[in-house]
């Protein structure tokens, strides 16, 4: 029976990446390995048969805080080895790398100011990138995003072979099960949600990068007779205080709720008439798929990696780049103010969610980890 060591710097149930290392994990442990996780940070239930090791190491900076982390981790391998080392962030020393990140480097030299380069930040992020990138490193590449691959390839000359494009992984929770009219009912009840009125729904951890702040737009933007009766509810891991502040400047303090993450998300989901996610930027974005096979018409932006589903089901808006505010405000505007094109979208959705590949995930991701061991 293998034994794998998973890395990752924070566990918490709510985010996407520590979801699919967990399902990940899991697949691996039900056919046979043993697991053993490196971590930060744990938060929540610890599965049986796991081995959790909390690295007892701290810093000011996250940099530092992450060569602290990588040396404790090396250093304990040393004294009891694993046959494979699954890492879901860049470090040194991964025999397999789940990419749920975009490419740093990129990222560096065309989102920053070239004075960014000169900082130990950015040496550290770029060392930790190459690591796993260069030619020369050995590290088995999950991708789970197609447009990321060739950005790689670009800075650092990756060897096309080393990358494993996986399908999505939606979990079967997401899907829409039999008695979701009556889940919706139970939930618009509970959250005081008459039969006329909108709940748009916007899930993800980091407020910022997900774009809640163009989304209070967008809904102070709606016109009057329809803004009256829409409420938000954004849901994630994050400091909710300064787009509190945004919407009660926005006039919309009674309309938008900010919730923590939690285990629940499949009610609001089946509660709620539009998921909007309008990214900055996003490798991926799972949610996208959670509410397409829930049947919740979408509305995102095309950075996202899985927007391209949405649009090949119908099954809800995307926004061209380069995002024009005045775009997504009347997108939304359009999809709150037209029922029958809800329907047909959720329609559309659930069709394409009972046929595409949207679930293997943890399967082919565990099927070229224990390949690899």
């Amino acid at each position: 029976m293998p034994l794998l060591a998973f890395i990752l710097y924070k566990y918490f149930p709510f985010g996407g990446l520590q979801r699919d290392f967990l399902r990940i994990a899991l697949e691996c442990q039900r056919r046979g390995a043993g697991i053993r996780v490196y971590t930060l940070f744990w938060q929540g239930e610890v599965p049986a048969g796991f081995d959790i090791r909390i690295a007892p190491v701290k810093a000011f900076f996250n940099h530092h805080r992450n060569e602290k982390f990588t040396a404790w981790v090396k250093a304990d391998l040393e004294r009891e080895p694993v046959e494979r080392v699954v890492g879901f962030n860049k470090m040194p020393g991964l025999d397999v790398y789940y990419a749920a990140d975009p490419c740093f480097e990129e990222k560096a030299q065309t989102l920053r100011n070239p004075l960014y380069r000169r900082f130990a930040r950015y040496r550290h992020f770029s060392a930790y990138e190459r690591a796993v990138f260069a030619p020369t490193a050995e590290s088995e590449i999950l991708m789970i995003s197609a447009t990321q691959q060739p950005l790689f390839i670009k800075h650092y000359g990756t060897p096309p072979a080393r990358f494993h494009l996986l399908p999505p992984g939606v979990a079967p929770d997401r899907r829409r099960p039999e008695n979701a009219e009556g889940i919706r009912a139970g939930f618009r009840a509970e959250f005081g949600l008459a039969a006329d009125d909108l709940l748009v729904l916007q899930i993800g951890s980091g407020f910022k990068t997900k774009g809640l702040d163009r989304s209070l737009k967008a809904l102070a933007a709606l016109p009057a007779n329809l803004r009256v009766r829409v409420r938000l509810i954004a849901i994630g891991q994050d400091n909710p205080k300064p787009f509190l502040l945004q919407a009660q400047t926005l006039g919309l303090a009674q309309q938008v709720t900010i919730l923590k993450g939690r285990d629940d998300i499949p009610r609001f989901l089946l509660g709620a008439d539009a998921l909007i996610h309008p990214a900055y930027s996003e490798n991926t974005g799972t949610v996208l798929l959670e509410a397409l096979v829930s049947g919740l018409p979408v509305l995102a932006t095309d950075v996202c990696g899985y927007a391209h589903y949405i649009a090949e089901a119908g099954a809800g808006v995307v926004l061209a780049s380069p995002f024009a505010q005045e775009a997504l405000n009347a997108a939304l505007a359009n999809v709150l103010a037209d029922a029958d094109y809800r329907r047909a979208a959720s329609k559309n959705a659930l069709a394409y969610a009972a046929t595409a590949d949207l679930y293997a995930l943890p399967e082919r991701a565990a099927d070229i980890i224990l390949r690899a061991a």
